[in-house]
């Protein structure tokens, strides 16, 4: 068994990783705006102080993994509340909350509710308006202003906690999914390069059962990369740490489509091999030279995730890909059906080199 290192500097290593990590140090932010709030609501005036415990939860609303999020998170929940206490107050000049009234204010709430500019918001309009009839009864003006005060007040503690401490930016870990979907793709044109030049047909491995997990990893990276370009947002932390993530999004781009290709090579091999899902023919003379093509290709990857790009490497995979195209024009005796697979397969290579090339030559150190 591994014993485990607990020498000071192992331990306040883990100890600052933890600290560092995202929902841990949104929990703990939120935990002392909500003390703050608390001790501060019983300090509003009038009727506000009547209702203290809805500043807590104003600081919960104004908590959010971005700033620009928590933000809007607020606007759209204080808009929510306004139109369901307007709701409500139009039942309490016309009429007067019974049965009728209080079910017609909920289901007018819940067709607010399908306003999408309301985002979060759209909960609390029915939510608002049912309160202030049945919580605040006869006392509803009193109620309506003591709630949307405490829930402004924690609002704004809410705001201020996340933008004085630490607010979030999400830029690392947007970093860390792009090297996942690099290292997951990479990772997968091995595996391809393994099965060709294993026995054939060879068994069937995880290779072929790959495409929907990059599929997943590259929604993953995007969704990542939204949630970086908004938490730079009016950050202060952003001019600190600048980061131009219009380069991210272009290889993510890159990314997708090398996905679709190394998908669409996997069908064509998983045809060749077991017939599924189109039959096709890969003669044996032609298995090698795929094979150090999809390796090649696969090291392109793995280089420029690793940051060691290389324009020598690329080139080795281009040239990789021009003998696939070659070794199928030397064997076309074996007539068109033995050919079309290792002819599609070069092509789906050609094409994944064509979309990440921009990218590595970026990437790539300039000569001396």
């Amino acid at each position: 068994m591994r014993t485990p290192d607990l020498s000071p500097r192992a331990t306040g290593g883990l100890v600052k990783a933890a600290i560092a990590h995202p929902r841990l140090l949104q929990a703990a932010k939120t935990a002392v705006a909500v003390a703050i709030a608390w001790k501060l609501a019983p300090l509003m005036p009038g009727v506000a102080n009547d209702y203290p415990y809805y500043a807590p939860l104003g600081v919960i609303v104004a908590s959010f993994p971005t700033l620009m999020g928590s933000i809007k998170n607020a606007a759209q929940t204080l808009a929510g509340l306004v139109i369901g206490i307007g709701l409500a107050a139009a039942v309490i000049i016309f009429s007067q909350p019974s049965v009728l009234t209080v079910s017609l204010v909920v289901g007018i709430g819940i067709l607010f509710g399908g306003i999408r500019q309301l985002g979060a918001g759209r909960d609390y309009v029915p939510i608002a308006g049912l309160f202030v009839l049945i919580v605040g009864g006869p006392n509803a003006d009193g109620y309506s202003i003591g709630y949307v005060s405490q829930m402004s007040l924690g609002i704004v503690v809410g705001l201020a906690v996340n933008l004085l401490v630490a607010p979030p930016l999400r830029v690392t870990a947007a970093v860390k999914e792009m090297s996942r979907l690099r290292t997951a793709l990479g990772s997968h044109l091995r595996s391809l390069a393994d099965a060709l030049d294993a026995s054939w047909p060879p068994e069937e491995g995880e290779w072929s059962k790959q495409g929907a997990t990059l599929a997943s990893t590259s929604t993953a990276v995007r969704r990542a990369l939204a949630e970086a370009d908004e938490s730079r947002r009016i950050n202060p932390r952003a001019r600190i740490r600048p980061h131009d993530l219009s380069s991210d999004y272009d290889d993510l781009t890159a990314l997708e489509n090398a996905t679709f290709y190394v998908r669409d090579l996997t069908d064509v091999l998983a045809g060749a091999a077991w017939g599924t899902p189109v039959p096709v023919e890969l003669p044996d003379v032609l298995r090698p030279p795929l094979s150090a093509a999809a390796r090649a290709t696969a090291t392109v990857v793995t280089d420029w995730d690793t940051g060691k790009t290389s324009l020598a490497s690329l080139q080795a995979a281009e040239e990789a890909v021009a003998a696939v195209t070659q070794a199928v024009h030397e064997h076309r005796e074996l007539g068109a059906d033995a050919i079309v697979a290792a002819s599609a397969a070069a092509l789906d290579l050609s094409r994944m080199l064509a979309a990440l090339s921009p990218g590595i030559t970026r990437d790539a150190p300039t000569p001396v």
